[in-house]
């Protein structure tokens, strides 16, 4: 498995969105989410594979991480909203083992090995959870992963009103406004909008999970950058709008909006989430 490069672990052994109020209207609707009032969650990626072995096991892991059910280890005391939110990322370079992971993108190799050289890592390796874009641990570490959730940095989520639309029954508009509710110096922050998706089954007929049933939740499809902000005010106003061209079989009742600020090094620095409405 090109040890050197990559590698596979074997371990023996919406994010909860928030709620919120829809304004459904002709193809487009508005939803206003939640802003816990103290710290916001943390975020949680996961680079995974179909291709690898002890991916699902982390799959797993992630999934009942995101429903909710670790809340009452994670949450701070007089923590509101959800503790975490998490995001799932397949990367391509377990294909070539006999199966290609339909959700693997050579993109979320990019963003893994961004991280694998920001946090001093000499090898790209699934699974693997960043926590905050700060600490990064293998996949199936339970312990590991809830630890470094309690001890992350945490932030203000942004105060995000966002405005979904559907130009065209191929394309997703996903327009965002509102404060970022922290201060923002000359290095700038971008602001990142993940279009993700729950519920995935997959057969998996071929590679190291031959045989196997495969489930997959909070999996990345889209992330794009809806712009970068430098020397803004904590209460300043910021609108933009991303631009997704969805997939064959989209079901926006399966989907879900997570909006990220990460400065150049892939920190994070403030988290928010919004369940898609049913009929967009």
């Amino acid at each position: 498995m090109a040890p050197r490069l990559f590698a596979c672990f074997r371990v023996k052994g919406s994010s909860t969105s928030p709620t919120g109020k829809g304004i459904t209207g002709h193809n487009a609707a508005v939803v206003a989410a939640d802003v816990p009032a103290g710290d916001g969650p943390v975020l949680v990626q996961l680079f995974s594979s179909q291709g690898c072995k002890t991916s699902p096991e982390a799959e797993m892991l992630v999934s009942r991480l995101g429903r909710g059910d670790f809340d009452g280890q994670i949450r701070r005391e007089g923590g509101a909203g959800s503790p975490a939110i998490v995001l799932v990322f397949h990367v391509d370079y377990w294909d070539y083992l006999g199966w290609k992971d339909p959700y693997g993108s050579s993109q979320w190799t990019v963003r893994q090995k961004a991280y694998i050289e920001a946090l001093n890592q000499d090898t790209m390796f699934t699974p693997q959870f960043v926590v905050q874009g700060r600490v990064q641990f293998l996949g199936n570490e339970e312990d590991a992963l809830l630890k470094s959730i309690v001890e992350a940095p945490r932030f203000p989520s942004p105060a995000f009103r966002a405005t979904f639309q559907r130009p065209t029954s191929e394309t997703l508009q996903v327009s965002l406004t509102g404060a970022l509710r922290m201060k923002v110096d000359s290095s700038g922050i971008d602001i990142m909008v993940a279009l993700y998706e729950n519920g995935i089954v997959t057969d998996c007929p071929r590679g190291e999970n031959s045989g196997r049933v495969l489930s997959n939740d909070y999996v990345v499809r889209k992330l794009e950058k809806l712009c970068t902000v430098k020397d803004l005010t904590a209460k300043k106003t910021v609108s933009g709008t991303a631009h997704f061209t969805v997939w064959d079989g989209f079901n926006s009742a399966k989907c879900g909006v997570a909006v990220f600020l990460q400065n150049t090094s892939l920190q994070i620095f403030g988290t928010q989430s919004f369940q898609m409405p049913d009929e967009i």
